[in-house]
């Protein structure tokens, strides 16, 4: 490495398979605004952003990006950069206000556009159903703790996907079900603001019961050429020591972060070395019913994987139980990054990404694998009306040339998808994260493109990170 080239990239060209495509995400609550518009009803995030304390900054997600009156603009800013695909999600409160019965046609009506949109773009689709934002409604009687809730995305998911499977071929059930069940569920910080671990646990087997649902229910209606999958946060968990209370201390977060999710998907079941982990949970036994674990089950076309730090832990006291978000783990103490950090304060290991892609692909061999969020938040510089940003440009170079050593070892990656497309509504930190390779000036709406997302657009080009 040199001052002048800080990641040692100029070796060779990193050339990736023909086929691997490039492009960005976001999700519908983070950009869309537009909270009241067209009969959208109340999601869980408009409560919760709505409550004092909740959000940094008394931040809420009106008016985000406006996107919901911008997406053209959106979509030609995406054209310029040469993006293949933009994965998107689809707001479940804008087509249910409710979260079940009437269809709201308006909303429907707005993904139609943007669909059309991208397609006469040259840009190719990939929706989720399911980013978080839950209809308040469902809420009222459960959420995701409440077993009628699996049903009811099953059904949503089928009025989505008649709408728009004609135009759109790759979908994904939920985002980052973790995050919904243990943030949203045990640690609180996320929307409802729950703190119950053992009511995480439920909702945890009731995202992953959702998924097995609403994938059959699209099995039924999809074509050959349509592709189903989910999406994952994974994090390879690591470690100072080699001893066994070190190794126990990675079995253990390892399983409630990663295997407690993955392993039911791939057919496995939920993983026993876990379930005792959590001895407390009492009726974990009744919550699970005849047929669940095989609808949990039904194959997916490609795993969706969002990566951005890896997880540091170590033991602890055996009675000590692990606070926070993991619930009621003993004998663990979760660590804080280490640096460098971003100006999120997470970590920028890039080898963890690699480490992560090689793990799943020994998971699960036969199924392709695609990097569908990965990203860093640093402060923007404006540099002549330029942003020039150079650390999160950085740090893109280092996760793609990650990608690219996994992919050499053996992993079957598709595609790799920038986070995010846009500066946007940082869910309980509100505006004070700035995630987007596109920036975004909150007062006035107008967009501008930043250094990493040229950088991008000289991979998607060029499908090579160059020398």
């Amino acid at each position: 490495m040199t001052a002048t080239d800080p990641a040692g990239l100029v070796d060779s060209d990193l050339v990736f398979p023909p086929g691997f495509f490039w492009g960005a995400a976001t999700a519908a609550f983070q950009i869309e605004g537009a909270v009241t518009a067209d009969g959208r009803g109340q999601s869980i995030w408009d409560t919760f952003s709505a409550t004092p304390g909740k959000v940094l900054n008394g931040d809420t997600g009106d008016p985000a990006c406006d996107h919901y009156h911008r997406y053209r603009e959106d979509v030609a800013l995406m054209a310029e950069l040469g993006l293949e695909v933009y994965r998107f999600s689809v707001s479940w409160p804008r087509i249910q206000p409710t979260g079940s019965g009437r269809v709201e046609s308006r909303g429907l009506d707005f993904y139609d556009r943007l669909v059309d949109e991208l397609l006469a773009q040259g840009i190719r689709p990939m929706a989720t159903l399911y980013h978080w934002d839950l209809p308040q409604a469902l809420e009222d009687k459960g959420g995701w703790v409440n077993r009628d809730t699996a049903q009811r995305f099953a059904e949503y998911s089928s009025i989505v996907f008649s709408a728009l499977s004609d135009r759109v071929r790759t979908w994904s059930t939920l985002n980052e079900p973790w995050c919904s069940a243990f943030l949203g569920y045990c640690g609180g910080i996320h929307a409802p603001g729950i703190t119950d671990p053992a009511a995480s646990l439920k909702a945890a087997h009731h995202l992953l019961l959702g998924h097995g649902l609403a994938m059959q229910a699209l099995r039924a209606q999809s074509q050959p050429d349509h592709t189903l999958s989910i999406v994952l946060n994974l994090s390879p968990v690591w470690t100072d020591g080699v001893d066994h209370e070190h190794r126990e201390a990675v079995r253990k977060v390892d399983g409630l972060q990663n295997r407690l999710l993955l392993d039911p998907l791939l057919g496995r079941g939920y993983p026993a070395d876990v379930l005792a982990d959590v001895d407390w949970l009492g009726d974990w036994e009744m919550v699970i019913r005849d047929g669940d674990m095989d609808a949990i089950a039904t194959p997916i076309d490609w795993l969706g994987v969002n990566f951005y730090q890896p997880t540091w832990v170590a033991p602890a006291d055996p009675a000590f139980v692990t606070p926070g978000n993991m619930p009621g783990l003993k004998g663990v103490e979760m660590l804080p990054p280490r640096g460098p950090l971003t100006g999120f304060g997470w970590g920028q290991q890039a080898d963890a990404l690699t480490e992560l892609l090689l793990w799943l692909h020994n998971q699960a061999p036969k199924t392709p694998i695609v990097v569908t969020e990965n990203g860093s938040s640093f402060p923007d510089r404006i540099v002549g009306g330029a942003i020039m940003d150079t650390e999160r440009t950085q740090y893109l170079l280092n996760h793609v040339r990650a990608v690219h050593t996994a992919i050499t070892n053996g992993a079957d990656v598709r595609g790799y998808l920038a986070w995010s497309l846009l500066d946007n509504f940082e869910w309980a930190v509100g505006y004070s994260q700035r995630f987007g390779i596109i920036h975004v000036d909150f007062e006035t709406q107008k967009r501008t493109i930043k250094q990493s997302a040229q950088t991008l657009a000289t991979l998607a080009r060029t499908n090579r990170l160059p020398a």
